[in-house]
């Protein structure tokens, strides 16, 4: 029997092509409105490999395809190819929409191929990819832009991060923090370079100025003389290609400006390349910003540092000093806890002191209270005055500025005798007693007494001298020492008994091998937990 095809031509009609292997109808309208009203395309071919049906949206997608053409030798590639090799599907660019065609094999040799327009959806495959690489390229950048606080190591992130993702060449531009130079300077990274590289910048390079003041420059170096760009660009790069710059928003002024430069035979920065490029340099200058604030911190906190440290203690003659000090935490070696000594005369005059609080605020106050008595000292050198004179000079001030601290302190004077002992006189505030370790290992406490310095205006304190006699040693300390809670389980102090002991058993050393001694036993009881501030002093008669 034979019918009409749906082509219109006469022949049997391919019951078998029926969309995805289903049977056509026989009324070769409905058929033909079948297929073309499907969303692909389908081609039907015999066993010689010659079209025999193309649906409408066939026609539409492949127009050099139609009834007769042997695909063997048909105008499109990519199918031409998938039929000589018997593949069974292919995905191919074709008048500038992506198809994907799949073959099957029906009965009798003959074959379908049924043919998508997918060009939408890779599209937003695509797009999908891309934002989903850009995600994590700005997370990855802000992450590495984040470890490190000096400004240095940043800026060179900085350039690093964005080649080659974003560009071939990545330039920053950067005024250096210090305001005795403000000469401009770059840092450069390529792809293929070891290393950052980095110098002045010249003058006249294309918009260097509307750069470093925060200004979107879409491409400055578009006609610029390669003469003016030669000494921040690598031989390489003597043509430029495409060129963006972004500035780098810092805190509270521009930290710089970054340059995005692409090799001549690459694409042009895009509209989201634009706003990657963007995002990232805001990042980058937020890093630098940051580092910048670290860095005049860490220099403030380097300058406390070094004016609250305990000094080098000075040279007395006929006697003997030696002090220790730990700082609460790791990131300062200051704290509440201080002792100094000066020279005055013959002799010299002591302070041990701790302040209540730990960290910069108790250091602080600890740095007002030595401060205090390098001033006072000049007018007055009696440790019992001398306290006095202090404790009125921290009432006095501002309430705000002491926010409750207080200060329990020892003040002494200390002078060697011409018979080979030191003469020790010393005046309390509320501090725990020295103890005197003699020349047989015993130990015993100097009673001083007093009350803290600068709590109550009508504060009462106490004065005492004692005389060491050669071989002799006054030891004075902190409550960091007794208080350190460590030991086998973690929370028994080390305690007065344990001190003493420990004392004893150090009787005769040198003051200087002591206090080691004393600061290692110590650091063994807290086995790495965490301390309060410990300050300890030793004086004695020099040896003859």
């Amino acid at each position: 029997m034979t019918t009409t095809r749906p082509d219109g031509g006469a022949g049997a009609v391919p019951t078998a092509a029926g969309p995805r292997g289903g049977r056509l109808p026989a009324d070769p309208r409905l058929a033909r409105e079948l297929l073309d009203g499907l969303a692909e395309a389908v081609l039907t071919t015999g066993p010689d490999q010659v079209v025999t049906l193309a649906n409408a949206l066939a026609t539409d997608l492949l127009p050099e395809v139609t009834p007769g053409t042997d695909l063997t030798r048909c105008a499109v590639p990519a199918l031409a190819a998938a039929t000589r090799d018997g593949t069974d599907g292919f995905e191919t660019t074709h008048h500038g929409r992506r198809l994907s065609a799949t073959r099957r094999i029906l009965g009798g040799g003959r074959c379908v191929w049924y043919v998508r327009d997918v060009t939408e959806e890779r599209a937003r495959a695509d797009a999908l990819r891309a934002e989903r690489t850009r995600t994590a390229f700005l997370a990855e950048a802000g992450g590495r832009l984040g470890l490190s606080p000096h400004r240095d190591q940043t800026l060179r992130a900085t350039a690093t991060l964005p080649v080659p993702y974003l560009a071939d060449l990545a330039l920053v531009l950067y005024r250096p923090p210090s305001p005795a130079d403000q000469r401009p300077r770059w840092i450069r990274y390529a792809a293929g370079d070891p290393s950052p590289t980095e110098g002045p910048v010249p003058a006249g390079l294309p918009g260097l100025a509307a750069a470093l003041h925060g200004d979107a420059v879409p491409d400055p170096w578009r006609d610029a003389d390669p003469a003016a760009l030669a000494a921040v660009l690598p031989p390489a790069f003597a043509d430029p290609g495409p060129a963006l710059v972004c500035p780098m928003p810092g805190a509270g002024r521009p930290a710089g400006a970054l340059i995005l430069l692409r090799r001549p035979g690459r694409a042009g920065f895009d509209r989201r390349d634009a706003e990657l490029a963007r995002e990232y340099a805001a990042r980058a200058g937020a890093a630098v910003g940051a580092a910048e604030l670290y860095g005049e911190q860490a220099h403030l906190a380097r300058v406390l540092e070094q004016s609250l440290l305990p000094p080098e203690l000075p040279t007395v003659p006929g006697v003997t000093l030696a002090g220790g000090y730990r700082a609460a935490g790791d990131r300062l070696r200051i704290g509440g806890d201080f002792y100094d000594v000066s020279r005055i005369g013959q002799g010299a005059l002591f302070a041990l002191g701790d302040v209540c609080g730990r960290g910069v605020g108790a250091a602080v106050l600890t740095g007002r209270v030595r401060q205090s008595l390098q001033t006072l000292r000049l007018v007055e050198r009696r440790p019992l005055e001398l306290i006095r004179l202090l404790d009125r000079a921290l009432l006095d001030t501002p309430q705000p500025a002491r926010r409750s601290q207080f200060t329990t302190l020892l003040l002494g004077t200390v002078e060697g005798e011409p018979a080979g002992g030191v003469r020790v006189r010393v005046a309390g505030g509320g501090h725990p007693d020295p103890l005197v370790v003699r020349a047989d290992g015993t130990v015993g406490p100097v009673r001083v007494g007093g009350m803290p310095v600068g709590v109550l205006a009508a504060a009462r304190f106490a004065e005492t001298e004692i005389r060491l006699a050669p071989g002799e040693l006054l030891f004075a300390y902190t409550d960091g020492v007794t208080g350190a809670r460590g030991g086998p389980a973690g929370d028994e102090l080390f305690g007065e008994r344990r001190l003493r002991r420990a004392l004893a058993d150090a009787a005769g050393l040198p003051p200087a091998t002591l206090v080691d001694r004393l600061l290692r036993l110590v650091d063994d009881w807290l086995a790495g937990q965490s301390q309060d501030d410990i300050a300890m002093l030793a004086v004695t008669a020099a040896e003859g």
